[in-house]
């Protein structure tokens, strides 16, 4: 999404169709950062925040919250809370090593499921995560009602597709580390910040 189209997003739901911005952590054994999220507006879905560069959108992540409000209110966008939801991926990890013999930890993996569609659907990759069938639509409603002890092996195989791709998806998605601050000038040209 070029950055008048981000800009016409945070627009819009300032107007009542609510596009929310919200920085969220993630702790992964692999990869943990701060992203920022968008809440989609109406029907849209939700997404994680990722910005064309070179052919390919990229995630901006960050070391600190800070950083990343820094980052949004340099370009006019302001987050919609304070707060910050975590996931905690290594215990989604931790699980996936021995998925047999290991407790299902439901809350953290319906956390993670969301956030890899969501990180999929802004990078424009939903193609890295398993096409989902009524068997995947299941699993879900179980995972979600905290019922994962009635999965039945179908339904739990079709768990670990999508958070095995999940996991695989946001360890090597591109990034831009703590990209650098800009300032958006009327007219929606963009300056570096010290220029």
């Amino acid at each position: 999404m070029a950055k008048n189209e981000m800009t016409d997003v945070f627009e819009a739901g300032r107007d009542g169709g609510r596009a929310g911005l919200y920085a969220y952590r993630v702790r992964g054994l692999g990869r943990s950062a701060v992203v920022l999220w968008i809440g989609g507006r109406g029907d849209e879905a939700d997404r994680v925040l990722a910005l064309p560069e070179a052919g390919r959108c990229r995630v901006p992540v960050f070391t600190t919250v800070r950083q990343a409000r820094t980052y949004a209110s340099r370009r006019g966008w302001e987050p919609d809370t304070a707060e910050v939801d975590v996931l905690e991926l290594q215990r989604v990890q931790h699980w996936l090593e021995d998925p047999v013999r290991r407790r299902v930890p439901a809350g953290v993996v319906l956390d993670a499921w969301n956030f890899f569609e969501d990180l999929a659907r802004g990078l424009g990759e939903v193609h890295r995560l398993p096409r989902q069938s009524a068997v995947h639509d299941g699993a879900y409603e179980k995972l979600f009602a905290g019922e994962c002890v009635a999965w039945t092996p179908a339904e739990q195989c079709a768990v670990l597709e999508v958070i095995t791709a999940g996991v695989e998806l946001w360890n090597s998605c591109p990034v831009i580390v703590k990209p650098r601050s800009s300032v958006v000038l009327d007219g929606g040209r963009t300056v570096p910040r010290g220029s």
